[in-house]
């Protein structure tokens, strides 16, 4: 009886629904929903502190749904992507990293021209040291986002704003005269690569040429070499990044060179910290001029020729392009925006750091991003350890060094 009663009433319902559909005149339906694109996934590899990946992902999450990009810390960046740069099965699409790895990469076949992406007007827009520096063999591999070098930098405790050295003589000078009793007028990491090619490029010399040739012999290093010995027997001989910081962050140095990583320590340490340009060399009328090391990214030849990923990888790049990210990225980082029109804001002109190291930039030397760089900075370590902590003739000392540098050259070709 009860499966009459609800086969009836079931058959009552399909009348009255053909019923409702014949007074309309049509049949209803469910519309289907839109057709929509499936989003574009990208993996950029960096190797940056947490607020830089945090800055540089919350812009690139605005191409959302469309693209999605995910930043991976990789640890170990360049020896993988040597490994694993042309596999499409295990390679990024992109990566965040410093300009000075270009030429190796370039030459292994692993980068795309970001021209490629992003057209010369854009690219004009750009500080043109970082477009330099983004350049090898005449294509630009990397958009710069932003660019550290280093500073003068020293304690108004002990250094007035109206006391720092215009020239290396007066800085000599001034060691000279407060320098005693384990207190420093001066100290820096003087028997590094890094923070000695500043006195190379004082005196017009190089460590490499543009074609690959060790210049560690010649004579403008040579006499770069012998002008700074007197600067470096007025420090403490073990020159290393923890003791030359640590002593400046305890109030026993008045003035040293450092990187924009060095400050936000030394104000937490409650120093006055002043800021200014290179000190002049008498004898050549140049500047120290330090290295500038640019960060931007890179594109990877096998995502590049992916046809699913080419256009996106465009969106990316020019979603960089703009005061917006320079600004909090450069931020972040305590370095400078490589994008010109953010040192027409006012948050960037009230950064007394960012603004120098814009002005510091017009002097810098870009690293050199030629493969046989790579070989020269144990090379130029090994030759200043020889001349200011052996005391090795400098000419003894900077010959060994050339050759070294040209055997090691010779092995790598």
């Amino acid at each position: 009886m009860k499966r009459k009663i609800i086969a009836g009433f079931m058959a009552f319902l399909l009348l009255a629904v053909l019923a409702a559909c014949d007074s309309a005149g049509t049949t209803p339906s469910v519309p289907d929903a839109p057709d929509a694109p499936d989003a574009v996934e990208l993996i950029i590899w960096h190797d940056k502190e947490d607020a830089v990946a945090a800055e540089l992902q919350a812009e690139l999450d605005k191409l959302n749904p469309e693209i999605i990009v995910s930043l991976e810390k990789k640890h170990g960046l360049t020896e993988a992507l040597k490994m694993s740069g042309n596999d499409p099965r295990a390679a990024p699409d992109m990566y965040f990293f410093a300009h000075d790895k270009l030429g190796v990469y370039a030459e292994m076949g692993l980068l795309a021209p970001v021209t490629d992406f992003v057209d010369a007007v854009t690219l004009d827009g750009f500080l043109p040291m970082t477009i330099s520096a983004a350049t090898y063999k005449g294509e630009v591999y990397q958009l710069p986002i932003y660019f550290e070098t280093l500073l003068f930098m020293y304690n108004r405790a002990f250094m007035s704003d109206e006391d720092v050295p215009a020239t290396t003589e007066d800085l000599y000078a001034y060691m000279q005269e407060v320098t005693k009793d384990g207190f420093y007028g001066f100290l820096e990491q003087h028997s590094e690569a890094y923070f000695s090619a500043g006195w190379i490029h004082g005196f017009g010399g190089e460590m490499i040429s543009s074609d690959g040739v060790p210049q560690l012999n010649s004579e403008k290093t040579i006499a770069a070499l012998n002008y700074h010995l007197k600067f470096v027997r007025l420090m403490i001989g073990e020159s290393d990044y923890a003791t030359t910081n640590t002593l400046f962050r305890e109030g026993m140095a008045a003035s040293t060179i450092g990187g924009p990583w060095l400050v936000p320590a030394v104000r937490e340490a409650g120093i006055d910290l002043g800021l200014s340009e290179m000190p002049v060399v008498n004898e050549t009328g140049l500047p120290l001029a330090p290295f500038s090391g640019v960060q931007g990214l890179h594109v990877l030849k096998v995502a590049a020729d992916n046809a699913d990923k080419n256009a996106a990888i465009g969106k990316v790049l020019n979603q960089l392009c703009n005061t917006d990210i320079g600004v909090s990225m450069a931020q972040a980082s305590g370095s400078a925006p490589a994008f010109e029109e953010c040192y027409e804001l006012d948050t960037v002109q009230g950064d007394d750091m960012v603004m120098l190291m814009r002005k510091v930039a017009e002097d810098a030397v870009p690293m050199p991003s030629i493969p046989e760089m790579d070989v020269m900075w144990n090379a130029v370590n090994n030759m200043l350890v020889d001349v200011n902590m052996r005391r090795v003739d400098v000419e003894e000392a900077a010959n060994k060094a050339q050759a070294r540098a040209e055997e090691l050259i010779a092995a790598m070709r």
